[in-house]
């Protein structure tokens, strides 16, 4: 599939962040902000994935597609804690490498796998899966209509979906919302509101939480986690990345308390009728 220069370069960063994020430092303020140590690349924390998995009654015998998995979280934690069978998708090769090294080191005893896509072309055939998930991918990617599209074409009628995302808060003014796409995700933009993506792309959402808070301590526990850990990152990372670094986090605060940016969990069942 045909990629910007943008999606390219965001491809290159994820290829050198993976690796970096297995440095012990890294995994450590990790377990401190979100409770896991896969080189999460998503908001996701442990209470966060336990509620996903109770959301779409993940259990043994059940097939999940996990969109933008990186080095495994928390696709590969569902299925060790639920006993479905997971596959991975994503497309930087270095995290599903990480990835495939963690379900061997935790012994998933369900079946997985684990392919190097698109997520707005996934190589599955119509109805392979009974459930979907992604973590805070969305707002990471341009093609936010094609990547729902193909996670309905994928999924069985009737299947259902739970999705955190990160998106702008509707109504700001000019000055707040150039300020709101600055500190959110790469592609945080979208000309369509989510629920409308939903009803236009086969889905029906039966659930919307509002999870901007734990958002907002997420953020607040890592800019913590940093300071305490600072000497071991600057000697990873080099002073004026550190820096640079903590001062990402505490724009991205503001604009959360300032009501800029919001973070969202969403269910959506697969309509019978394909898109």
């Amino acid at each position: 599939m045909r990629r910007s220069p943008e999606e390219q370069a965001q491809r290159r960063r994820y290829e050198e962040l993976h690796p970096r994020a297995q440095a012990p430092v890294m995994l450590s303020i990790e377990r401190q902000v979100c409770g896991c140590d896969y080189g999460a690349n998503s908001w996701t924390t442990l209470v966060e994935a336990q509620r996903i998995a109770a959301l779409l009654e993940l259990r043994a015998g059940m097939r999940l597609l996990d969109i933008g998995a990186g080095s495994g979280w928390p696709g590969l934690h569902l299925a060790k804690m639920s006993g479905c069978d997971v596959a991975l998708v994503d497309v930087p090769l270095a995290g599903l490498r990480i990835a495939a090294e963690r379900a061997v080191r935790d012994r998933i005893s369900s079946a997985y796998w684990i392919a190097v896509a698109d997520a707005a072309g996934l190589p599955f055939r119509d109805g392979s899966f009974d459930a979907v998930s992604h973590s805070d991918v969305l707002c990471c990617l341009p093609k936010k209509r094609a990547v729902l599209e193909a996670c309905r074409r994928t999924i069985r009628s009737g299947g259902h979906m739970a999705f955190t995302v990160i998106s702008v808060t509707p109504g700001l003014s000019r000055e707040d919302h150039e300020r709101a796409v600055a500190y959110g995700p790469e592609f945080v933009e979208s000309d369509t509101d989510y629920p409308t993506l939903l009803a236009q792309t086969g889905w029906t959402v039966l659930d919307r939480q509002d999870i901007t808070m734990d958002y907002a301590a997420s953020c607040r526990r890592q800019i913590r986690a940093d300071e305490e850990r600072g000497e071991e990152l600057q000697a990873l990372l080099g002073p004026s990345e550190f820096a640079e670094r903590q001062a990402d986090w505490r724009s991205k605060v503001g604009a959360i308390d300032n009501g800029l940016l919001r973070r969202e969990l969403f269910v959506g069942a697969a309509n019978s009728a394909s898109t």
